[in-house]
């Protein structure tokens, strides 16, 4: 199933290896959408109008929880793991969501 996904989203070792040797992937913090490194992050703050917020807080997605950045398509789209299930936020909705690498 997953292997899907990683030749879908371009999930790439060599971006991924370029990425974690950056100084600016080794600890982000700013918008979902900016974030190129895998692995576990926090969500730090929501932003946007009050009906995009209200979506986010419906999907789980509210600051201080923790998820985990499954594929970066460099801001077009992103799969985010939470609560046990996972989303696939556009890019409007990943550049509302301030997050902290963990």
């Amino acid at each position: 199933m997953f292997k899907g996904i990683n030749k879908k989203c371009s999930c790439i070792a060599k971006k991924i290896r370029h990425c974690t040797t950056s100084d600016k992937c080794l600890k982000h913090h700013g918008p979902l959408s900016e974030t190129c490194r895998l692995g576990k992050l926090k969500i730090c703050k929501l932003t946007g109008d009050r009906r995009e917020c209200a979506k986010m807080a419906a999907l789980g997605l509210l600051p201080g929880q923790e998820a985990e950045l499954l594929c970066a398509r460099n801001g077009s789209q992103c799969l985010l793991k939470i609560h046990g299930g996972t989303l696939s936020l556009d890019q409007n909705t990943s550049n509302n969501i301030i997050v902290e690498t963990i």
